[in-house]
């Protein structure tokens, strides 16, 4: 397995790779209708320096898939800050490839490149009824922040705190 940053070339394949899952993972939303990050996913992940999306290839073929774009400030309930904080979405992994690590790698390199752009804090939100998710989140230094009480999504909000300060000084020595 090979985890890369996302290339401009690759946007088609990707928008297929992540609305099929997407798709398969939440049947209640519009398959038809593309989330604006993706709509615009040249801008948001690959022209922000607050954007970051990962690939996981196997045999010339997308495995898996994490980013992160600016957090937007859409759930007023939380106390988080625009700055510094970024959003971590689409987590996705073929289910031929889930329990082989692919998740934990991805996460791993996508925290390396947060560590490196300077941002202070990660947040995710992610539902009870996707197996594993919250525990997998926790086990990475998540801590649960919200919980809404909508019957069907309970939305779980989540956060880690990176201390961006330091990883400033390290990359400013270095």
């Amino acid at each position: 397995m090979d985890i890369r940053p996302a290339a401009p070339d690759q946007i088609p394949a990707i928008l297929d790779y992540v609305m099929a899952a997407r798709a398969s993972i939440f049947p209640q939303l519009d398959a038809t209708q593309v989330p604006d990050d993706l709509a615009r996913f040249d801008e948001v992940y690959l022209g922000s320096d607050q954007g970051c999306f990962l690939l996981a290839w196997q045999e010339g073929r997308i495995v898996g898939a994490i980013g992160y774009l600016p957090y937007d400030q859409r759930f007023s309930q939380l106390q988080l800050t625009a700055r510094d904080t970024v959003e971590v979405v689409r987590l996705f992994v073929s289910p031929s490839c889930r329990g082989a690590g692919v998740a934990k790698a991805l996460y791993a390199a996508l925290l390396a490149q947060a560590r490196q752009a300077g941002v202070a804090t990660l947040y995710l939100h992610t539902h009870p009824f996707l197996p594993g998710a919250i525990a997998f989140w926790q086990k990475q230094g998540f801590e649960v922040i919200d919980v809404e009480s909508d019957p069907v999504w309970q939305t779980t909000h989540m956060r880690l705190d990176l201390g961006a300060a330091s990883s400033r000084s390290t990359r400013a020595s270095s």
